[in-house]
């Protein structure tokens, strides 16, 4: 079995983050999360994933303070998966996945999800990158820097 390499003591943000959320079936039950699947059985009607990856995955998240397993609403004696504050600053990430899959990956007119404002019913501006005097940045507009220590 070929061991996974960690990016938790990186000095990058991008790659911490990475190892943080580790793979591509954590980003769709986060999503799933943000669309109001709570329970395993929920997450995996829709993902469609093995029950022993499924269960990887969310005891990950959990570990990672990315969900939080509680008492189901109900009162029932299942548990219930919710984002937690740190989940749910995940937001921006998934939205901005979303819009880069709807403008790469689709044929103008081809059927698929969108996210809506709930109170306009309207789908949202596409997110944008602003320096913190409000310029919209590209790429070339930035530089990563070091922060030293102290």
């Amino acid at each position: 079995m070929v061991t996974r390499t960690r990016f938790d003591d990186s000095d990058c943000p991008v790659a911490r983050s990475v190892d943080a959320i580790g793979d591509w079936w954590s980003l769709l039950i986060v999503r799933d999360a943000f669309d109001g699947s709570r329970r395993f059985g929920e997450f995996q009607r829709s993902l469609g994933v093995a029950k022993n990856i499924l269960t990887a995955r969310l005891r990950a998240l959990v570990d990672g303070g990315v969900l939080a397993s509680v008492p189901a609403s109900d009162g029932s004696a299942y548990r219930e998966y919710v984002l937690t504050p740190k989940g749910k600053a995940l937001f921006p990430v998934i939205v901005a996945l979303r819009q880069w899959g709807e403008q790469h990956f689709f044929t103008p007119g081809e059927p698929h999800s969108e996210l809506v404002d709930r109170r306009h019913e309207q789908r949202l501006r596409a997110l944008e990158v602003l320096s913190a005097d409000g310029r919209r940045l590209e790429p070339d507009d930035t530089a990563v820097r070091k922060v030293s220590t102290g």
